[in-house]
């Protein structure tokens, strides 16, 4: 039998993703270029942006690659965005929620007990949600609403693992750290993450009669180098007993950007290795 993937074929497309100069973000616009979308990469650093520019350039047409400087938590922002792309005669077909802070046990945005909920400051809570949870409502707003005027599109929203489980704060924990100094996972992580499985819900009827649909994609732990001690006790979660490669998730945002799903509607697609069936 032959396999058909005209399905997965993503030509005359044009796919916006937030947060293109994260670590994922370079790995969603591969694949959609090589699924023949246009892509628009937006963040608020441009530095980071023309580097990945560079590189996605050195592979695929650079035509079909757009980088702009967005701020999700500004709708003042996105709007202008919005409307640049349009003077330029460009429509956006598919939106990728993916901007998000995720702050990491021991780096300077998550220091030893700052990350406990007692000590979890409220300018940290606001500045965490506004990115990863309002900024995907407000460039839902705006693309969304641009998509309906245009009858059709695909608002994909990155979640995670994390959006059904719970973070096991056993894989943050430091030798030699009284329990109240322990590092942790922080809570925003758990609300903006499970808060976009409810706007996935919320989108995917919204629109119903426009033709624009809305998933999303729950990734498990990437590995990215992090320490052995941390990979050990994460990959033992996990019932494959690993991380995922960072360049594992491209298939399913081809078939979830893509004709291929155009059935599914409103679900949370978890990709983690088993870890949240243990």
């Amino acid at each position: 039998m032959d396999l058909n993937l005209s399905k997965f074929e993503l030509t005359d497309k044009v796919a916006l993703v937030t947060g293109g100069a994260g670590l994922l973000g370079g790995q969603h616009a591969t694949a959609l270029l090589n699924s023949g979308a246009t892509v628009v990469l937006t963040d608020i650093d441009m530095t980071s942006l023309a580097q990945i520019f560079r590189k996605l350039t050195g592979q695929f047409d650079a035509n079909r690659v757009i980088v702009k400087t967005m701020d999700v938590t500004s709708v003042t922002d996105i709007r202008r965005v919005e409307r640049e792309l349009s003077g330029d005669g460009i429509d956006v077909d598919i939106l990728i929620n993916n901007a998000a802070i995720d702050p990491k046990v021991g780096s300077d945005l998550n220091l030893t007990n700052s990350s406990r909920l007692e000590n979890f400051s409220l300018d940290s809570w606001d500045l965490q949600i506004k990115v990863g949870l309002t900024g995907a409502f407000l460039c839902s707003q705006v693309f969304g609403a641009q998509m309906a005027s245009i009858k059709g599109g695909v608002i994909l929203n990155i979640a995670s693992d994390l959006s059904v489980i719970s973070p096991d704060q056993r894989l943050y924990e430091v030798d030699g750290l009284l329990p109240d100094a322990q590092p942790v996972k922080p809570v925003t992580y758990s609300v903006i993450k499970s808060g976009l499985v409810g706007l996935t819900l919320y989108l995917s009827t919204y629109w119903r009669d426009q033709g624009v649909r809305c998933n999303a994609l729950s990734p498990g732990g990437i590995f990215n180098g992090q320490s052995a001690d941390f990979v050990a006790k994460l990959s033992g979660l996990i019932p494959l007993g690993r991380m995922a490669e960072i360049d594992e998730y491209q298939a399913a945002v081809q078939f979830l950007c893509s004709d291929a799903s155009k059935y599914l509607n409103g679900q949370n697609i978890i990709i983690d290795g088993g870890r949240s069936v243990w």
